[in-house]
């Protein structure tokens, strides 16, 4: 019979996501190994084994719930705006205040998002950009509800990767504490999106 699954081990998982994300965005993650990520967690390797067959398994946990919490923000605004009654413009800027919220506390699964998704498994690789692609179009409906003179059928794709050029990529050169927080970056982006650079 197995052994019951602790209360903590939940917890457990996501700190090990925690530092696996960490050592995945600093030395890639087919240079970094279970050892590394051990010795990251400050565990051995069969300690480790415990939680995560395999480092690929490690990977598909880590973007398998983060592309859960992608779609959970999208959720929440959408229930916000409702609640809000907030207007299509508004519905959309809270929208890029609250990714940009998300990514502040997790730059390094979005990097792993970005670049190590190839590395999964045929399925498993399918579900996450699948869900990435649930993504681009729930953004993309926020940009056409918000400006349907501006954004069409021809150009909404464009738009909607401008848009994530824009936020994406933060992870990069944004810091948190830094001379930009992501909150104000946030702003900038609303008033690009309502005015662009000349307004």
């Amino acid at each position: 019979m197995a052994r019951p699954k602790s209360s903590q081990h939940e917890l457990k998982r996501d700190e090990i996501l925690d530092v696996a994300a960490r050592c995945f965005a600093q030395q890639g993650y087919l240079a970094a190994s279970m050892n590394d990520v051990a010795a990251a967690c400050g565990t051995s390797k069969a300690r480790l084994y415990h939680y995560y067959d395999s480092k690929a398994a490690i990977l598909f946990d880590l973007l398998d719930r983060y592309t859960q919490r992608l779609l959970a923000v999208i959720g929440q605004v959408e229930a916000t705006a409702q609640r809000r009654s907030l207007d299509e413009r508004a519905a959309l800027h809270e929208l890029v205040r609250a990714f940009l919220q998300e990514y502040e506390t997790s730059a390094t699964r979005h990097a792993a998002l970005l670049h190590d998704t190839q590395f999964l498994g045929e399925a498993q690789r399918e579900l996450v950009l699948d869900r990435q692609r649930d993504v681009v179009a729930a953004v993309t409906r926020f940009l056409r509800r918000a400006y349907p003179q501006r954004v069409t059928a021809a150009n909404q794709t464009p738009v909607a990767m401008m848009l994530f050029g824009m936020i994406n990529w933060t992870f990069t050169w944004l810091r948190p504490g830094g001379r930009l927080s992501y909150a104000q970056f946030a702003e900038e982006v609303v008033a690009m999106l309502e005015h662009g650079l000349g307004g």
